[in-house]
């Protein structure tokens, strides 16, 4: 059993070392957890007694196979309460990270189990990330960003990279949303930005738009 605090770490801890091969730094955790670098050791340091990491002092952690499967488990409940949040509850998608986040604790395995089956056992969460199974193993998929596509070509909606409400609100006024069709009508060279078609409206996104969204082309 761990306290949220430790899920938490444990959770953040993942996302960075996917990230690198690299151990994660204690500067890199505090960053994501918001917190100084002095509780990110003593944090650390605890977790690395209870086995679901290894800590080298100046130069990070790394998760263990136990750890992984820890993360993954949380994981796993957090994106399968977002299905049922926007699917069953019908929040938005810009509504149930925070949501999913108070959830994501719960420790019954019976009632986890028993919400994957009642959902389909689905592979993606609304935001198109993918859900792990019960195992701790993705769903993996052939995507890349949208910022990498060229004139005329074009791509389905499969998944965001920043998943603030913001970012989701601003993705409704353009009518996107995992599933829609996108067209590169125009791209320009200097700074990266587009014209796009969705359906058929034509609209204008920065670089960095395209570089938070997702896509799959054939």
């Amino acid at each position: 059993m761990f306290t949220y605090a430790e899920e938490n770490y444990i959770k953040a801890i993942y996302h960075l070392q996917s990230q690198s091969e690299k151990e994660v730094s204690t500067n890199a955790i505090a960053d994501a957890m918001d917190t100084k670098p002095s509780s990110v050791t003593d944090m650390v340091q605890k977790l690395a007694d209870k086995k679901v990491l290894s800590y080298k002092k100046y130069k990070g952690a790394t998760l263990t196979e136990q750890g992984k499967k820890v993360a993954a488990g949380v994981i796993r409940k957090h994106r399968l309460w977002e299905v049922f949040l926007v699917d069953k509850l019908d929040f938005h998608w810009d509504a149930v990270h925070d949501i999913a986040e108070q959830l994501e604790h719960i420790q019954s395995d019976e009632l986890i189990n028993r919400l994957d089956k009642y959902l389909g056992s689905p592979d993606f969460d609304p935001h198109g990330d993918p859900i792990p199974d019960a195992n701790g193993n993705f769903k993996r998929t052939e995507k890349k960003l949208l910022s990498k596509l060229k004139k005329g070509q074009r791509g389905v909606c499969v998944g965001v990279k920043e998943s603030s409400p913001e970012f989701l609100q601003f993705l409704d006024k353009k009518n996107i949303s995992i599933g829609t069709k996108i067209n590169v009508l125009g791209k320009e060279f200097f700074d990266g930005s587009m014209v796009i078609q969705v359906g058929r409206d034509q609209s204008f996104i920065s670089k960095k738009i395209a570089e938070n969204l997702y896509v799959q082309t054939n």
